[in-house]
């Protein structure tokens, strides 16, 4: 049987990397899937593949700014119309944003907490009510193991990804302490092969960055959106019922150094 057959999800950052994919899976186990993204036109070429392979009706896809309110209210809005409700929140949308301390400028730091953090505050203050109607659901949160340890040249991403971290926690509290059925959980991946790396290769070598990045790994190896996908089904389906304020770290092993 389909694990997510009925679910309907929301996913962010849906155009590319472990957002495309993750639709792709939840959509593969049975989930309807809005796929939302800044870039609406990679977000439709995936919803078309959603629906070539699932039929018509499995995927849409909404241009979406996850830093606005505005846009946030209207996503969960498109979600009602289209889907008729929300069980499952995906909060993939995230970027990288390279410096220490002493190089970020404000207008660096602001926009890496707006894309990485107030994304997650937004969308699940705006998805908690559809949410509600349509227990057992859960939020997915894509932090990463860098905001559970640091990098001298990582301050920003560092610090917006542990809010992530911590801000799940609160928000699954928050759903048990009113009783809900609904779980708030984190994801902690390592060096996954996305586009979000070319943030940290820059204008070096990609060959040879990328092997410098895996032998950071125990296992020795970067890892693959399927991974990270195959993560947030577990989290999305009934399966996860009884995990809530809790970090599923996808790391290699690092954090076990």
């Amino acid at each position: 049987m389909a694990r997510l057959a009925g679910k309907k999800a929301l996913v962010t950052g849906a155009a590319q990397g472990i957002g495309a994919t993750t639709a792709l899976m939840l959509a593969r186990e049975g989930a309807q899937v809005l796929l939302t993204d800044i870039n609406l036109d990679g977000a439709q070429a995936v919803a078309a593949r959603i629906d070539a392979a699932r039929g018509p009706g499995t995927a849409y896809a909404l241009r979406h700014d996850v830093t606005s309110e505005a846009d946030w209210i209207a996503a969960v809005d498109h979600a009602r119309e289209t889907m008729g409700g929300l069980s499952v929140l995906v909060n993939n949308a995230g970027i990288v944003v390279t410096g220490s301390v002493e190089d970020l400028s404000l207008d660096d730091w602001h926009r890496g907490m707006a894309i990485n953090n107030d994304s997650v505050f937004l969308g699940s203050k705006y998805a908690l009510p559809l949410l509600r109607e349509n227990q057992p659901a859960s939020i997915v949160n894509l932090s990463s193991i860098a905001g559970l340890i640091a990098a001298h040249n990582l301050a920003n991403y560092n610090a917006s990804k542990a809010a992530v971290w911590l801000l799940s926690k609160s928000i699954a509290l928050h759903c048990a302490r009113n009783g809900w059925d609904i779980r708030c959980n984190s994801v902690h991946p390592t060096f996954i092969r996305t586009p979000i790396l070319d943030d940290l290769i820059g204008d070096r070598d990609e060959a040879t960055m990328m092997a410098k990045l895996a032998r950071q790994v125990p296992l020795g190896r970067l890892g693959d959106p399927e991974e990270v996908a195959h993560a947030v089904v577990y989290l999305a389906s009934d399966e996860s019922r009884f995990m809530t304020g809790a970090e599923l770290k996808l790391d290699g092993g690092i954090s076990a150094m």
